[in-house]
């Protein structure tokens, strides 16, 4: 029973992913256009993590590797262990910068909108920023993402 339960929690993940990364694929190419407002980036770019997070844990259930080890690694270390059969050298250094920038997002004590551009800074004044076509790249990442993960776990 518990492991019947375990084979389908990762189902969970990646029906959860594919659901969040619609939402960001609709948000990016239907409701942004329509509203133009640069701080939906933002709502965008949640949605993108969530999706990849929620891939990288289906992963993981997938391979039935016990999660409580593994969460106190970071992704790169997750991703070189687990993560080769599903992904690229470069895209598991493109999820990295997605997940440092979520990561930076949360520390930020400002947001604000310049020139097309969402910009984040951090107390030391380092600058992130997110545009549209960086949404779009990382949207497409997680699509292919989600993808390999699909067939591999058929």
């Amino acid at each position: 029973m518990l492991s019947n339960l375990m084979s389908q929690k990762w189902k969970e993940h990646l029906r959860e992913a594919i659901r969040t990364l619609k939402i960001a694929d609709h948000m990016t190419y239907v409701t942004f256009p329509l509203i133009h407002e640069k701080k939906l980036l933002l709502k965008i770019f949640d949605e993108i993590y969530k999706s990849i997070i929620n891939c990288i844990n289906a992963v993981l259930d997938y391979e039935n590797i016990d999660m409580n080890v593994e969460k106190s690694n970071n992704f790169q270390v997750v991703a070189s262990k687990y993560m080769t059969d599903y992904l690229t050298s470069e895209q598991i250094k493109k999820i990295s910068e997605i997940i440092e920038l979520n990561k930076k997002r949360k520390e930020s004590q400002m947001e604000f909108v310049r020139s097309e551009k969402v910009v984040m800074m951090s107390n030391n004044l380092n600058v992130q920023t997110l545009d549209l076509s960086r949404i779009k790249e990382y949207l497409l990442l997680t699509k292919e993402l989600l993808i390999k993960i699909s067939v591999k776990t058929r």
